[in-house]
Protein backbone atom coordinates (compact mmCIF):
# COMPACT_ATOMS: atom_id res chain seq x y z
CA UNK A 1 0.00 0.00 0.00
CA UNK A 2 1.05 3.29 -1.00
CA UNK A 3 1.33 6.53 1.70
CA UNK A 4 1.44 9.58 1.27
CA UNK A 5 4.10 12.12 3.08
CA UNK A 6 2.90 14.02 5.60
CA UNK A 7 1.67 17.51 4.12
CA UNK A 8 4.23 20.63 3.81
CA UNK A 9 1.14 22.88 4.61
CA UNK A 10 -0.91 21.24 7.22
CA UNK A 11 -4.62 23.01 7.61
CA UNK A 12 -4.93 24.45 10.86
CA UNK A 13 -8.08 22.35 11.86
CA UNK A 14 -9.96 19.15 10.24
CA UNK A 15 -13.29 19.38 8.89
CA UNK A 16 -15.85 16.92 9.85
CA UNK A 17 -15.77 14.30 6.16
CA UNK A 18 -19.18 13.80 4.86
CA UNK A 19 -19.44 10.46 4.54
CA UNK A 20 -21.44 9.28 1.04
CA UNK A 21 -24.51 7.25 0.35
CA UNK A 22 -28.15 7.82 0.65
CA UNK A 23 -29.77 10.87 2.57
CA UNK A 24 -28.42 10.61 5.97
CA UNK A 25 -31.22 9.56 9.09
CA UNK A 26 -32.36 12.29 11.99
CA UNK A 27 -29.69 14.28 13.56
CA UNK A 28 -29.42 12.09 17.38
CA UNK A 29 -27.90 13.90 19.68
CA UNK A 30 -25.95 12.70 22.54
CA UNK A 31 -28.07 11.36 25.65
CA UNK A 32 -25.73 12.24 29.14
CA UNK A 33 -22.96 15.30 29.17
CA UNK A 34 -19.69 13.64 29.93
CA UNK A 35 -16.41 15.35 31.17
CA UNK A 36 -14.46 16.51 28.05
CA UNK A 37 -16.99 15.62 25.97
CA UNK A 38 -16.00 18.89 23.49
CA UNK A 39 -12.43 18.88 23.89
CA UNK A 40 -10.38 18.96 20.83
CA UNK A 41 -7.04 16.84 20.35
CA UNK A 42 -3.87 17.65 18.30
CA UNK A 43 -3.52 16.04 14.78
CA UNK A 44 -0.47 15.16 13.11
CA UNK A 45 0.74 18.23 10.51
CA UNK A 46 -0.01 20.48 13.75
CA UNK A 47 -4.23 20.72 12.96
CA UNK A 48 -6.61 19.74 15.53
CA UNK A 49 -10.17 18.41 15.60
CA UNK A 50 -12.98 17.55 18.25
CA UNK A 51 -11.93 14.23 20.06
CA UNK A 52 -14.91 11.50 18.91
CA UNK A 53 -14.62 8.88 21.69
CA UNK A 54 -15.68 5.83 19.85
CA UNK A 55 -14.03 3.28 22.66
CA UNK A 56 -16.79 3.35 25.37
CA UNK A 57 -16.79 -0.69 25.65
CA UNK A 58 -13.41 -0.54 26.86
CA UNK A 59 -13.21 2.32 29.28
CA UNK A 60 -16.21 5.34 29.33
CA UNK A 61 -15.41 8.72 29.83
CA UNK A 62 -16.88 10.15 33.29
CA UNK A 63 -20.62 11.01 33.57
CA UNK A 64 -20.54 14.99 34.55
CA UNK A 65 -22.81 13.89 37.53
CA UNK A 66 -20.21 11.39 38.49
CA UNK A 67 -17.38 13.99 38.59
CA UNK A 68 -19.51 16.59 40.23
CA UNK A 69 -20.32 13.83 42.90
CA UNK A 70 -16.73 12.90 43.27
CA UNK A 71 -15.63 16.79 43.46
CA UNK A 72 -18.55 17.60 45.96
CA UNK A 73 -17.05 14.48 48.44
CA UNK A 74 -13.75 15.21 47.80
CA UNK A 75 -13.06 17.89 50.73
CA UNK A 76 -14.07 15.63 53.17
CA UNK A 77 -12.68 12.81 52.24
CA UNK A 78 -11.42 10.73 55.19
CA UNK A 79 -10.55 7.06 55.86
CA UNK A 80 -13.91 4.31 56.82
CA UNK A 81 -14.96 2.02 58.91
CA UNK A 82 -13.06 2.94 62.19
CA UNK A 83 -12.42 6.59 62.31
CA UNK A 84 -13.95 8.22 65.74
CA UNK A 85 -13.83 11.88 63.24
CA UNK A 86 -17.02 13.40 61.93
CA UNK A 87 -15.03 13.04 57.83
CA UNK A 88 -14.70 9.63 58.69
CA UNK A 89 -18.07 9.05 60.27
CA UNK A 90 -19.70 10.63 56.83
CA UNK A 91 -17.67 8.35 54.41
CA UNK A 92 -18.43 5.30 56.52
CA UNK A 93 -21.86 6.35 55.88
CA UNK A 94 -21.34 6.95 52.38
CA UNK A 95 -19.83 4.16 51.33
CA UNK A 96 -22.11 1.71 53.02
CA UNK A 97 -24.78 3.64 51.59
CA UNK A 98 -23.04 2.73 47.92
CA UNK A 99 -23.11 -0.45 48.33
CA UNK A 100 -27.02 -0.49 49.16
CA UNK A 101 -27.29 1.91 46.07
CA UNK A 102 -25.54 -0.78 43.89
CA UNK A 103 -27.24 -3.78 45.31
CA UNK A 104 -30.60 -1.95 44.51
CA UNK A 105 -30.01 -0.96 40.79
CA UNK A 106 -28.66 -4.33 39.60
CA UNK A 107 -31.68 -6.31 41.51
CA UNK A 108 -29.67 -8.06 44.25
CA UNK A 109 -31.52 -9.97 46.68
CA UNK A 110 -32.27 -8.95 50.28
CA UNK A 111 -29.95 -12.04 51.41
CA UNK A 112 -27.02 -11.32 48.52
CA UNK A 113 -23.89 -9.63 49.41
CA UNK A 114 -22.11 -6.76 47.60
CA UNK A 115 -18.26 -6.63 47.11
CA UNK A 116 -16.58 -3.76 45.92
CA UNK A 117 -13.47 -4.91 43.41
CA UNK A 118 -11.31 -3.01 41.45
CA UNK A 119 -13.09 -3.82 38.46
CA UNK A 120 -14.73 -7.43 36.61
CA UNK A 121 -11.44 -9.20 36.16
CA UNK A 122 -11.17 -8.52 40.04
CA UNK A 123 -14.67 -9.81 40.63
CA UNK A 124 -14.16 -12.80 38.63
CA UNK A 125 -10.83 -13.94 40.48
CA UNK A 126 -12.72 -13.25 43.81
CA UNK A 127 -15.31 -15.23 42.33
CA UNK A 128 -13.24 -17.66 40.97
CA UNK A 129 -11.61 -18.60 44.66
CA UNK A 130 -14.98 -19.63 46.07
CA UNK A 131 -16.40 -21.94 43.51
CA UNK A 132 -16.43 -25.20 45.06
CA UNK A 133 -15.71 -27.13 41.64
CA UNK A 134 -15.58 -26.95 37.84
CA UNK A 135 -16.48 -23.78 35.95
CA UNK A 136 -18.25 -24.10 32.10
CA UNK A 137 -17.79 -21.19 29.81
CA UNK A 138 -17.88 -20.70 25.89
CA UNK A 139 -15.30 -19.91 24.21
CA UNK A 140 -16.59 -16.51 23.00
CA UNK A 141 -15.62 -15.29 26.61
CA UNK A 142 -13.37 -12.31 27.51
CA UNK A 143 -10.47 -13.14 29.14
CA UNK A 144 -11.89 -11.86 32.61
CA UNK A 145 -14.71 -14.63 32.04
CA UNK A 146 -11.88 -17.36 30.74
CA UNK A 147 -9.01 -17.42 32.33
CA UNK A 148 -9.68 -16.70 36.61
CA UNK A 149 -11.05 -20.25 36.42
CA UNK A 150 -7.99 -22.19 35.77
CA UNK A 151 -6.92 -24.32 38.42
CA UNK A 152 -4.50 -26.90 38.75
CA UNK A 153 -6.89 -28.39 41.69
CA UNK A 154 -8.57 -31.98 41.37
CA UNK A 155 -12.46 -31.33 40.63
CA UNK A 156 -11.72 -27.68 39.76
CA UNK A 157 -10.97 -25.71 36.82
CA UNK A 158 -12.54 -24.84 33.24
CA UNK A 159 -14.06 -26.70 30.56
CA UNK A 160 -14.45 -24.54 27.62
CA UNK A 161 -17.56 -25.11 25.47
CA UNK A 162 -17.29 -24.50 21.68
CA UNK A 163 -19.69 -22.12 20.68
CA UNK A 164 -22.58 -23.03 17.58
CA UNK A 165 -23.32 -21.35 14.84
CA UNK A 166 -26.64 -20.13 16.48
CA UNK A 167 -27.64 -19.47 19.75
CA UNK A 168 -30.23 -22.28 19.43
CA UNK A 169 -26.87 -24.84 19.01
CA UNK A 170 -24.80 -23.00 21.50
CA UNK A 171 -27.55 -23.99 24.35
CA UNK A 172 -27.13 -26.77 22.80
CA UNK A 173 -23.60 -27.49 23.40
CA UNK A 174 -23.76 -26.48 26.98
CA UNK A 175 -26.31 -28.55 27.97
CA UNK A 176 -25.00 -31.40 26.88
CA UNK A 177 -21.60 -30.23 28.53
CA UNK A 178 -23.48 -29.76 31.27
CA UNK A 179 -25.45 -33.42 31.43
CA UNK A 180 -22.12 -35.31 30.40
CA UNK A 181 -20.81 -34.20 33.79
CA UNK A 182 -21.83 -32.20 36.39
CA UNK A 183 -20.55 -28.43 36.97
CA UNK A 184 -20.57 -25.67 39.61
CA UNK A 185 -20.99 -22.81 37.55
CA UNK A 186 -22.29 -21.41 34.35
CA UNK A 187 -20.15 -18.64 33.75
CA UNK A 188 -21.71 -16.25 30.66
CA UNK A 189 -20.88 -13.04 29.23
CA UNK A 190 -24.24 -10.31 29.32
CA UNK A 191 -22.97 -9.14 26.09
CA UNK A 192 -20.05 -9.89 24.26
CA UNK A 193 -17.31 -7.26 23.92
CA UNK A 194 -16.83 -7.73 20.36
CA UNK A 195 -20.08 -8.12 18.65
CA UNK A 196 -22.11 -6.84 21.35
CA UNK A 197 -24.93 -9.72 20.83
CA UNK A 198 -26.61 -10.31 24.07
CA UNK A 199 -27.24 -14.42 24.59
CA UNK A 200 -30.73 -15.36 25.83
CA UNK A 201 -29.78 -15.08 29.82
CA UNK A 202 -33.24 -16.24 30.79
CA UNK A 203 -32.54 -19.26 29.12
CA UNK A 204 -29.09 -19.94 30.08
CA UNK A 205 -29.84 -19.41 33.88
CA UNK A 206 -32.72 -22.20 33.51
CA UNK A 207 -30.27 -24.15 31.67
CA UNK A 208 -27.58 -23.85 34.42
CA UNK A 209 -30.57 -24.66 37.61
CA UNK A 210 -32.09 -27.55 35.64
CA UNK A 211 -28.34 -29.03 35.55
CA UNK A 212 -27.57 -28.41 39.57
CA UNK A 213 -25.44 -25.04 38.59
CA UNK A 214 -25.32 -22.09 39.56
CA UNK A 215 -24.81 -19.21 36.87
CA UNK A 216 -22.41 -15.94 37.14
CA UNK A 217 -23.25 -13.09 34.25
CA UNK A 218 -20.08 -11.27 33.47
CA UNK A 219 -21.92 -7.85 32.69
CA UNK A 220 -19.25 -5.59 32.09
CA UNK A 221 -20.98 -4.62 28.38
CA UNK A 222 -23.96 -5.42 28.90
CA UNK A 223 -25.35 -3.04 32.28
CA UNK A 224 -24.18 0.16 30.77
CA UNK A 225 -26.43 -0.22 28.20
CA UNK A 226 -29.09 -2.80 29.38
CA UNK A 227 -29.16 -2.52 33.03
CA UNK A 228 -29.52 -5.70 34.53
CA UNK A 229 -31.92 -7.34 37.69
CA UNK A 230 -30.33 -9.88 39.51
CA UNK A 231 -33.68 -11.33 41.34
CA UNK A 232 -35.86 -11.47 38.12
CA UNK A 233 -33.25 -12.86 35.74
CA UNK A 234 -32.38 -16.09 38.62
CA UNK A 235 -28.71 -15.42 38.25
CA UNK A 236 -26.70 -16.02 41.34
CA UNK A 237 -23.89 -13.56 40.11
CA UNK A 238 -23.17 -10.77 38.72
CA UNK A 239 -20.11 -8.51 37.85
CA UNK A 240 -19.27 -5.29 36.17
CA UNK A 241 -16.73 -2.31 35.92
CA UNK A 242 -17.14 1.52 37.18
CA UNK A 243 -15.15 2.15 34.39
CA UNK A 244 -17.65 1.11 31.81
CA UNK A 245 -20.30 3.01 33.73
CA UNK A 246 -19.10 5.81 33.23
CA UNK A 247 -17.12 5.94 36.49
CA UNK A 248 -13.47 5.53 36.23
CA UNK A 249 -12.64 6.38 39.43
CA UNK A 250 -11.42 2.94 40.18
CA UNK A 251 -14.05 0.38 41.31
CA UNK A 252 -16.11 -2.49 39.94
CA UNK A 253 -18.25 -5.10 41.86
CA UNK A 254 -19.36 -8.81 42.07
CA UNK A 255 -22.71 -9.05 43.88
CA UNK A 256 -24.50 -12.25 44.50
CA UNK A 257 -25.10 -15.48 46.93
CA UNK A 258 -23.37 -15.01 50.05
CA UNK A 259 -22.88 -19.11 50.92
CA UNK A 260 -19.72 -19.56 48.37
CA UNK A 261 -18.01 -15.96 49.38
CA UNK A 262 -18.38 -16.68 53.03
CA UNK A 263 -16.86 -20.08 52.84
CA UNK A 264 -13.75 -18.41 50.71
CA UNK A 265 -10.53 -17.57 51.38
CA UNK A 266 -10.37 -13.71 51.62
CA UNK A 267 -9.72 -12.32 48.40
CA UNK A 268 -7.19 -9.66 49.79
CA UNK A 269 -5.93 -10.22 53.06
CA UNK A 270 -5.36 -7.58 55.39
CA UNK A 271 -6.85 -5.18 58.32
CA UNK A 272 -10.33 -4.68 57.84
CA UNK A 273 -11.11 -8.38 56.40
CA UNK A 274 -10.69 -9.72 59.65
CA UNK A 275 -12.79 -9.73 63.71
CA UNK A 276 -9.45 -11.21 65.77
CA UNK A 277 -5.75 -11.71 65.00
CA UNK A 278 -3.42 -13.66 67.03
CA UNK A 279 0.25 -14.34 67.03
CA UNK A 280 -0.76 -17.52 66.06
CA UNK A 281 -4.52 -17.02 63.74
CA UNK A 282 -6.96 -15.39 62.10
CA UNK A 283 -10.62 -15.05 62.31
CA UNK A 284 -12.29 -14.06 59.31
CA UNK A 285 -14.99 -11.19 58.89
CA UNK A 286 -17.83 -12.86 56.76
CA UNK A 287 -18.74 -11.66 53.65
CA UNK A 288 -18.22 -8.41 52.08
CA UNK A 289 -15.75 -7.19 54.74
CA UNK A 290 -14.08 -10.55 54.10
CA UNK A 291 -12.97 -9.81 50.77
CA UNK A 292 -12.30 -6.00 50.97
CA UNK A 293 -8.77 -6.07 52.69
CA UNK A 294 -6.99 -2.66 53.52
CA UNK A 295 -8.39 0.88 52.58
CA UNK A 296 -10.80 0.73 49.69
CA UNK A 297 -11.67 2.50 46.50
CA UNK A 298 -14.08 4.78 48.72
CA UNK A 299 -14.12 7.71 45.87
CA UNK A 300 -14.53 4.38 43.14
CA UNK A 301 -17.44 2.99 45.14
CA UNK A 302 -19.09 6.08 45.46
CA UNK A 303 -19.03 7.72 41.79
CA UNK A 304 -19.99 4.05 40.48
CA UNK A 305 -23.57 4.41 42.85
CA UNK A 306 -23.96 7.71 41.30
CA UNK A 307 -23.38 6.57 37.98
CA UNK A 308 -25.58 3.72 38.78
CA UNK A 309 -27.93 6.17 39.89
CA UNK A 310 -27.65 8.73 36.71
CA UNK A 311 -28.61 5.68 34.42
CA UNK A 312 -31.39 4.45 36.15
CA UNK A 313 -32.61 8.31 36.53
CA UNK A 314 -32.45 8.76 33.15
CA UNK A 315 -33.81 4.92 31.74
CA UNK A 316 -33.19 2.18 30.49
CA UNK A 317 -35.92 2.73 27.89
CA UNK A 318 -34.52 5.84 26.60
CA UNK A 319 -30.60 4.47 26.61
CA UNK A 320 -31.29 1.63 24.64
CA UNK A 321 -33.31 3.79 21.99
CA UNK A 322 -30.56 6.01 21.93
CA UNK A 323 -28.21 3.43 21.27
CA UNK A 324 -29.97 1.33 18.62
CA UNK A 325 -30.19 4.66 16.60
CA UNK A 326 -26.62 4.99 16.64
CA UNK A 327 -25.79 1.18 16.25
CA UNK A 328 -28.26 1.14 13.07
CA UNK A 329 -26.98 4.19 11.61
CA UNK A 330 -23.02 2.83 11.83
CA UNK A 331 -24.29 -0.81 10.65
CA UNK A 332 -26.05 0.47 8.13
CA UNK A 333 -22.89 2.68 7.02
CA UNK A 334 -20.40 -0.17 6.80
CA UNK A 335 -22.81 -2.07 4.87
CA UNK A 336 -23.10 0.67 2.61
CA UNK A 337 -19.60 0.81 2.30
CA UNK A 338 -19.07 -3.47 1.55
CA UNK A 339 -18.09 -3.55 5.42
CA UNK A 340 -19.54 -6.43 7.26
CA UNK A 341 -19.17 -6.11 10.83
CA UNK A 342 -18.38 -9.33 12.82
CA UNK A 343 -20.94 -11.24 14.12
CA UNK A 344 -20.89 -14.76 16.27
CA UNK A 345 -24.58 -15.52 16.25
CA UNK A 346 -27.29 -14.33 13.51
CA UNK A 347 -30.16 -15.54 14.91
CA UNK A 348 -29.09 -13.00 18.19
CA UNK A 349 -32.23 -10.38 18.35
CA UNK A 350 -30.34 -7.88 20.85
CA UNK A 351 -27.22 -6.16 20.50
CA UNK A 352 -25.47 -3.38 22.53
CA UNK A 353 -23.58 -1.00 20.93
CA UNK A 354 -20.25 -2.45 20.23
CA UNK A 355 -19.25 -2.98 16.30
CA UNK A 356 -16.10 -4.52 15.28
CA UNK A 357 -15.18 -4.84 11.52
CA UNK A 358 -12.13 -5.06 9.25
CA UNK A 359 -11.12 -2.86 6.18
CA UNK A 360 -10.23 -4.37 3.31
CA UNK A 361 -6.84 -3.99 2.33
CA UNK A 362 -5.48 -2.19 5.09
CA UNK A 363 -4.78 -3.82 8.70
CA UNK A 364 -6.22 -2.76 11.85
CA UNK A 365 -3.86 -1.06 13.68
CA UNK A 366 -3.19 1.37 10.74
CA UNK A 367 -6.70 1.82 10.44
CA UNK A 368 -7.16 2.86 14.18
CA UNK A 369 -4.06 4.74 14.22
CA UNK A 370 -4.69 6.45 10.94
CA UNK A 371 -8.43 7.13 12.59
CA UNK A 372 -6.64 8.69 15.47
CA UNK A 373 -3.68 10.25 14.15
CA UNK A 374 -5.34 11.97 11.14
CA UNK A 375 -9.09 12.66 12.19
CA UNK A 376 -9.20 12.43 16.29
CA UNK A 377 -11.61 9.18 16.54
CA UNK A 378 -10.86 7.24 19.20
CA UNK A 379 -11.20 3.11 18.27
CA UNK A 380 -9.71 -0.30 19.83
CA UNK A 381 -7.75 -2.61 17.19
CA UNK A 382 -6.45 -6.21 18.05
CA UNK A 383 -8.01 -9.00 19.52
CA UNK A 384 -9.95 -6.95 22.69
CA UNK A 385 -8.93 -9.67 25.36
CA UNK A 386 -10.98 -12.43 23.19
CA UNK A 387 -8.17 -14.39 21.45
CA UNK A 388 -10.57 -17.23 21.40
CA UNK A 389 -13.13 -15.60 19.90
CA UNK A 390 -11.62 -13.51 17.03
CA UNK A 391 -10.05 -16.74 15.81
CA UNK A 392 -13.39 -18.25 15.72
CA UNK A 393 -14.47 -15.20 13.37
CA UNK A 394 -11.59 -15.94 11.15
CA UNK A 395 -9.53 -12.78 12.35
CA UNK A 396 -6.56 -13.57 14.10
CA UNK A 397 -4.78 -10.33 12.85
CA UNK A 398 -7.16 -8.73 14.56
CA UNK A 399 -10.32 -5.99 13.81
CA UNK A 400 -11.16 -2.19 14.68
CA UNK A 401 -13.88 -2.12 17.37
CA UNK A 402 -15.73 1.13 17.63
CA UNK A 403 -18.34 1.23 20.69
CA UNK A 404 -21.27 3.97 21.60
CA UNK A 405 -22.74 5.32 24.62
CA UNK A 406 -24.95 7.61 26.14
CA UNK A 407 -22.18 10.71 24.95
CA UNK A 408 -22.09 9.30 21.53
CA UNK A 409 -24.52 11.45 19.23
CA UNK A 410 -24.91 10.91 15.57
CA UNK A 411 -22.52 13.39 14.10
CA UNK A 412 -19.80 11.17 16.07
CA UNK A 413 -21.19 8.15 13.64
CA UNK A 414 -20.34 10.16 10.29
CA UNK A 415 -16.99 11.60 11.58
CA UNK A 416 -16.34 7.66 11.62
CA UNK A 417 -18.03 6.80 8.23
CA UNK A 418 -16.51 9.80 6.66
CA UNK A 419 -13.12 9.31 7.92
CA UNK A 420 -13.58 5.82 6.30
CA UNK A 421 -14.57 6.96 3.24
CA UNK A 422 -11.45 8.85 2.65
CA UNK A 423 -9.02 5.77 3.66
CA UNK A 424 -10.66 3.57 1.17
CA UNK A 425 -10.17 6.98 -1.65
CA UNK A 426 -7.08 8.21 -0.90
CA UNK A 427 -5.04 6.25 1.60
CA UNK A 428 -3.37 7.69 4.42
CA UNK A 429 -2.24 11.30 4.16
CA UNK A 430 0.77 10.75 6.71
CA UNK A 431 3.69 8.24 7.26
CA UNK A 432 3.30 5.45 9.52
CA UNK A 433 5.57 2.65 11.13
CA UNK A 434 5.80 -0.65 9.43
CA UNK A 435 3.63 -2.09 12.04
CA UNK A 436 0.54 0.35 11.10
CA UNK A 437 0.56 1.35 14.91
CA UNK A 438 2.00 4.71 14.89
CA UNK A 439 2.26 7.97 12.64
CA UNK A 440 5.99 8.32 11.62
CA UNK A 441 6.24 11.42 13.02
CA UNK A 442 4.23 11.67 16.04
CA UNK A 443 4.30 15.13 16.03
CA UNK A 444 0.92 15.51 18.11
CA UNK A 445 1.66 17.60 21.25
CA UNK A 446 0.70 17.20 24.52
CA UNK A 447 -1.09 19.28 27.04
CA UNK A 448 0.65 21.68 29.07
CA UNK A 449 -0.15 19.46 32.11
CA UNK A 450 1.93 16.69 31.23
CA UNK A 451 5.16 18.07 31.46
CA UNK A 452 4.83 17.73 35.53
CA UNK A 453 4.42 14.13 35.11
CA UNK A 454 7.71 14.06 32.81
CA UNK A 455 5.92 12.39 30.16
CA UNK A 456 7.29 13.39 27.04
CA UNK A 457 5.94 11.67 23.92
CA UNK A 458 2.61 10.00 23.62
CA UNK A 459 3.03 5.69 24.84
CA UNK A 460 5.75 4.55 27.02
CA UNK A 461 9.02 4.07 25.83
CA UNK A 462 8.52 0.20 27.28
CA UNK A 463 5.70 -0.25 25.42
CA UNK A 464 6.30 1.55 21.73
CA UNK A 465 3.19 -0.30 20.06
CA UNK A 466 1.71 -3.64 20.82
CA UNK A 467 0.74 -5.22 17.58
CA UNK A 468 -2.47 -6.77 17.21
CA UNK A 469 -1.60 -10.12 17.64
CA UNK A 470 0.72 -9.68 20.96
CA UNK A 471 -1.00 -11.75 23.45
CA UNK A 472 -0.79 -8.55 25.72
CA UNK A 473 -2.82 -6.65 23.54
CA UNK A 474 -6.21 -5.32 24.25
CA UNK A 475 -6.91 -5.60 28.06
CA UNK A 476 -9.47 -3.55 28.97
CA UNK A 477 -11.91 -5.26 31.67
Amino acid sequence: MTVLAPPSTPTPSVASPTPTGPAVAAEVPALLPTVGASESVPLVGGRRARFVHLDTAASAPALTRVANHVSDVLPFYASVHRGAGYLSQLCTGLYEQARVTVGRAVGARADDVVVFTRNTTDALNLLSAAVPGEVVVLDVEHHANLLPWRSPSPGHGVRVVPSGSTLGETEAALAAELARRPAALLAVTGASNVTGEVPDLPRLVRLAHAHGARIAVDAAQLLPHRGFDLAGLGADYVAFSGHKLYAPFGAGALVGRRDWLDEAEPHLAGGGAVRQVTTTGTEWASSPERHEGGTPAVLGALALAEALRTLEATGPGRIRAHEASLHRRLVDGLRLRGIEPLRIWPDAADVVGVVSFTVPGFRSALVASYLSAEHGIGVRDGRFCAHPLLARLGVDDGAVRASLGVANSSADVDRLLGALDLLVAEGPRWTYTADGCRPLPDDRELPAWAAVTGLQALGTASTPCAPSNTPAAGADR
